[in-house]
Order: structure tokens, then C-alpha cells, then sequence
């Protein structure tokens, strides 16, 4: 192919619904979601850390993990991006996607901000702060997924 012949661009869309087995960890997270509104990560025999999502091996250990360790549903705010155009699954923008630390865990959970008003970069820039205070807000209706939690908004 040389430089002067055209580049085609084939436009498309792919939709592939799918469904998958969760597993014994991921279905026992999101049961907890749904029937008790508790939040659970595991913690690793060797290093002590508590993993959040749950998971049956310590990635930094390489051991099996099995102790059960119930989280608070507050945490720190340890990262985040403020999205300004729609994503796939993700709610109407704008959107703070967020990765906090809840009490108790040592790695973090992604999820997403509620509860601020994100119509304004500027005034966004500070309201969402890294290290600030988050809560879980449940949905009324649960059904055994991530989205059990609505979202994390400010501690007030």
C-alpha cells in the first residue's frame, strides 16, 4: 500500500449481548449488595491486605484468599475523571467516574459520584477533591449488581 491510495473507513456497530458466570466470589459480592446492602472484600493470609472487589487470589501474594471482611460504606476518594460525552452503560453526562478506598479495604472500588452538581467544570473542580469523604447511596430496588449501589456522594 503506498501513501497516495485511499484509507476506506467502514463504518458499523456492534452489539453483542452475552451473559457470563459470575463466580463464587463475584456472585457472593453482589448477593450481599442485593439482599443485605453490605459491601465484602476478602483478606489476603499473607500480606493482611483487605481486596475490594473480592477476589480469590492475592495478586501480590499469589496465595488463595477466603476470609470474608465486611467494608463500611464510607470511604476516600482516591481518584477521579469528570466525563463531559456519553459512554456506553454509564449514566447521561456529566459523570465523575471515581475510584475510592471504603474504610477497612486497601485497594479501591470504581464507581461513580452522585449527589454534586457537575454543570460546571469550574465549580466541579471544587467540589470533587482527591481525599474527600464519600458514602454509598442504595437503590431501593437491588438486583445483584454493582449498580445496587446508585452512586458515592459527598459525606456532609
Amino acid at each position: 500500500m503506498t501513501q497516495e491510495e485511499e484509507i476506506l473507513i467502514m463504518p458499523g456497530a456492534w452489539n453483542l449481548p452475552f451473559r457470563h458466570t459470575a463466580g463464587r466470589f463475584a456472585s457472593r459480592f453482589f448477593r450481599e449488595l442485593r439482599d443485605n446492602k453490605k459491601i465484602f472484600g476478602v483478606r489476603c493470609p499473607e500480606c493482611r491486605r483487605v481486596l475490594l472487589p473480592p477476589r480469590p487470589l492475592c495478586e501480590r501474594c499469589f496465595v488463595s484468599t477466603d476470609e470474608w471482611v465486611e467494608m463500611g460504606h464510607q470511604g476516600t476518594l482516591e481518584a477521579f475523571t469528570i466525563c463531559y460525552v456519553p459512554f456506553l452503560g454509564l449514566p447521561p453526562p456529566p459523570i465523575a467516574t471515581i475510584m475510592v478506598k471504603l474504610d477497612g479495604a486497601n485497594t479501591c472500588l470504581s464507581h461513580v459520584m452522585g449527589g454534586v452538581d457537575l454543570s460546571d467544570v469550574e465549580k466541579a473542580k471544587d467540589l470533587v477533591k482527591i481525599g474527600m469523604r464519600v458514602e454509598a447511596v442504595w437503590r431501593d430496588e437491588r438486583k445483584g449488581e454493582i449498580s445496587d449501589i446508585q452512586y458515592f456522594r459527598p459525606v456532609a
